[in-house]
């Protein structure tokens, strides 16, 4: 897998919150009809078409201009065993979306200088003498590129790592059985996703700000509590790590308030949430998979079309985009067949151009 070639380009500027256009904290303004393109509506029936390219669409949430301008909900909770049809207050499950969050995280240390991104990451498993794992750093963990042999595959849970991480051998302590990985790449030389990488990261931050309810506190004071994600809980395991790989439950709405400090540069109601710059270190892109062509930054995706659009993709079809340059974040979760993904990066794309 190779390096981005375009790391050093310009990145679109980031919009400031309009002026007289309030904070969602408590809720969102909404925006007026006038700021919703024509095609939307059609989009938005093909998205909970359940016949359609998209299977199921439980929420899509779009905000505008910080304000939101259409939200829609179909099918049943899955948490409800199909008792519970889906709406505002339902949570849902982000799969990997999780992942750009813990980016948050990681950043708010650096800020308090609590974390050194160019220090290898302070990982117990890799402290002995000669271990080549030991000179991993935080932002090779970031980036996806710290040389570990990690099996990313939902299909066949004989060969699968993430499988048995998550709900195996290794679910107790996801960041113990990632880090236990042995390398087959020099650090720094090769791009693997892999949900292992985040969550020996989401250890690390265990690590310095302490396992278990102290971990949850800090998430709840420094991210979701600012943003008003009063509803968002985030998963951990019994060593007390937040399985940042994969699991916060929360409602649409409050994925598109984390989608808004992203596009508001790490501000949220004049307060510096994020340190500056953290937001372009997320979405400057370093990384190409050749297996879908598809670009990575730091644990965000990289569109690479002309409004800067960055977005946060999870296991079967979530998905959290942020627009800089039309001031846009468009939310969608349901149940889309992972075979089916580039259907749902086409609808995407055809809701920025729409909004374009």
């Amino acid at each position: 897998m190779n390096s981005g070639n375009d790391s050093s380009a310009p990145l679109i500027a980031l919009p400031c919150q309009p002026e007289g256009v309030p904070w969602p904290t408590q809720s969102w303004p909404q925006g007026d009809s006038g700021s919703v393109p024509v095609l939307l509506d059609s989009l938005l029936d093909e998205a909970f078409d359940t016949s359609g390219r998209l299977t199921e669409t439980y929420a899509v949430v779009i905000i505008a201009g910080g304000r939101l301008v259409a939200e829609r909900y179909g099918g049943l909770e899955p948490r409800s065993e199909g008792t519970i049809p889906v709406g505002p207050r339902s949570t849902l499950l982000s799969w990997s979306i999780a992942k750009s969050m813990l980016h948050a995280v990681v950043g708010i240390l650096v800020g308090d200088g609590r974390l050194e991104l160019d220090a290898p990451a302070p990982v117990a498993a890799w402290s002995g003498d000669g271990d080549p794992r030991g000179a991993i750093t935080v932002e090779q963990l970031l980036e996806m590129r710290d040389g570990l042999d990690f099996a990313e595959d939902y299909v066949d849970r004989g060969v699968s790592d993430v499988m048995e991480m998550l709900w195996g051998s290794g679910r107790h302590d996801v960041a113990g059985f990632a880090a236990d990985r042995p390398p087959v790449a020099a650090p720094g030389s090769l791009f693997h996703y892999s949900s292992g990488t985040t969550n020996i990261l989401s250890g690390v931050v265990a690590g310095v700000v302490g396992p278990g309810d102290p971990y949850r506190r800090f998430l709840g004071d420094r991210l979701f509590g600012p943003l008003g994600m009063t509803a968002a809980t985030a998963a951990f395991d019994a060593a007390g790590t937040w399985v940042a790989s994969s699991t916060v439950y929360a409602t649409a709405r409050d994925f598109a308030r984390f989608g808004l400090l992203y596009l508001r540069d790490g501000v949220w109601d004049s307060r510096r949430v994020l340190p500056p710059g953290w937001v372009d270190h997320g979405r400057r892109p370093r990384s190409v998979d050749p297996d879908d062509g598809m670009v990575h930054g730091a644990h965000w995706w990289v569109v690479g079309d002309e409004h800067g659009t960055f977005w946060s993709s999870g296991y079967h079809g979530q998905s959290l985009l942020v627009c800089p340059g039309l001031d846009l974040v468009v939310v969608r979760l349901g149940d889309t067949p992972t075979e089916r993904g580039p259907e749902l990066r086409r609808w995407n794309a055809e809701v920025v151009t729409a909004f374009a």
